[in-house]
């Protein structure tokens, strides 16, 4: 075996540069890693809501219905969520509101929540800032004019977000949802599919997205309810369903509810102990 030694100061000096060097490259290769993960922090997606994180035995449910276009149904769909005493979420537009205002009140008068599906049904995810806030003040008074209610939620039509609109939401004091369960209403399948749907997707916490003018939505509602009735499951408007404050939203979109702070000697920090809910 050979052992080499270093005998000169040339080769000591050439040594002690090329350790310089390597530990130069090494803490630009740290800090750049460093960085990147940084960035990729603070670039995170804003989320919308797509459901609530809740335990097991916490069976709550929201059933919505999107209106934007036809009237056929609205009055039978208030006549089956009567019979079975449950209450929804109706996102409307405005225009449609503008065309059927005795239904606005109607939906209103059975105790379901109005809610704010936009204007004119643009893609929101295509305009402006200033335009965004149009879309829904507009359709805010719109509703409000009829209900005395200013909408608190708001559903983007085509399910379409960015950033930007769940910033705008967020100063208008309005909550973005979507929804975590599609009954694929709108493809007009068999009632029977349409309920099976739903009903083998749906979880604690789940928000059903359904259409008010639908082909088969009237047929599969009532088996979708008693369904889901007999798992013990209990219908909720969604601003009842979803957590107000305190919360964070997974990558899923699911609210998750935040550790309460507690008080201690040192000042207020979070309680670890305190229950949270369960993730999907």
């Amino acid at each position: 075996m050979k052992f080499f030694t270093i005998t000169s100061k040339r080769q000591l000096s050439l040594l002690g540069v090329s350790l310089i060097i390597f530990a130069f490259v090494f803490s630009i290769a740290v800090s750049g890693a460093g960085s990147a993960t940084i960035g990729v922090s603070a670039s995170k997606k804003k989320l919308p809501i797509y459901a609530v994180g809740r335990e097991e035995n916490d069976k709550i449910v929201s059933i919505s219905f999107d209106a934007a276009w036809g009237n056929e149904d609205t009055e039978i769909l208030i006549e089956i969520l009567e019979k079975y005493k449950v209450k929804a979420t109706f996102f409307l537009v405005g225009d449609w509101v503008d065309k059927f205002p005795e239904s606005v009140k109607a939906l209103y008068d059975a105790g379901h929540e109005i809610m704010n599906h936009s204007n004119t049904h643009p893609h929101m995810n295509k305009l402006s800032r200033e335009q965004m806030r149009q879309e829904i003040e507009a359709c805010n008074s719109k509703i409000e004019a009829i209900t005395g209610e200013r909408p608190l939620l708001f559903r983007a039509p085509y399910g379409e977000y960015n950033d930007t609109l769940i910033e705008v939401t967020d100063s208008l004091g309005m909550y973005c949802i979507q929804w975590d369960v599609d009954s694929h209403d709108w493809k007009n399948p068999p009632s029977e599919q349409i309920t099976a749907r739903v009903t083998q997707r749906v979880i604690p916490g789940s928000i059903v997205l359904f259409h008010n003018a639908a082909v088969n939505t009237p047929a599969s509602l009532p088996a979708t309810i008693e369904n889901l009735l007999e798992k013990g499951y209990t219908f909720t408007k969604i601003s009842e369903n979803i957590y107000r404050d305190g919360y964070t939203i997974d990558h899923t979109g699911r609210q998750q509810k935040t550790a309460p702070a507690v008080t201690t000697a040192q000042g207020t920090e979070p309680d670890d102990t305190a229950p949270t809910a369960a993730a999907e």
